[in-house]
């Protein structure tokens, strides 16, 4: 089954067919390739769940949204994004989907809570937020979005 996808990887990673070759030889890939059609119709949301003294002014509420393979989807993003809040959420959406490769859900992940990397106030920082991971089905999201969308411009 994996050969469906060889033309698409091989293009997609810009691969030439010596590294498709390398590429196919990892039997991990093959277990993994097919699991990215579902992965690909999911949403990862973290959201803020603490917030004191963050200089980037992230608020409790506020959310951040990447696709299923982990990129920022940055037209559903703030403006304004911590480079140190967001180099700690890379751990919880790794995590997740390595769960979710695993064919466990990565909404049971026992510790889905991470933090900024500056410390807080009270231990010698400036501020600190807490975020936690939800993983979601792009369908489910988008809806959401679009019924927000719909009562702020009422």
């Amino acid at each position: 089954m994996i050969k469906n996808y060889d033309s698409f990887i091989k293009k997609h990673l810009g691969y030439k067919d010596e590294e498709m070759e390398v590429w196919l030889d990892n039997p991990r890939n093959h277990e993994g390739v097919l699991k990215v059609p579902a992965l690909l119709q999911k949403t990862i949301i973290i959201e803020v769940v603490e917030s004191h003294g963050c200089s980037s002014l992230h608020k409790v509420g506020q959310k951040f949204y990447f696709d299923g393979p982990g990129n920022l989807l940055t037209k559903l993003n703030p403006k304004r994004i911590c480079i140190y809040a967001l180099s700690q959420m890379e751990r919880l959406i790794f995590a997740a989907q390595e769960l979710f490769y695993a064919g466990i859900d990565p909404n049971e992940m026992r510790i889905k809570l991470g933090g900024c990397f500056d410390v807080g106030l009270k231990c010698g920082g400036w501020g600190r937020i807490v975020f936690k991971l939800e993983f979601r089905d792009r369908g489910k999201v988008r809806k959401e979005l679009a019924t927000k969308s719909r009562e702020n411009k009422d």
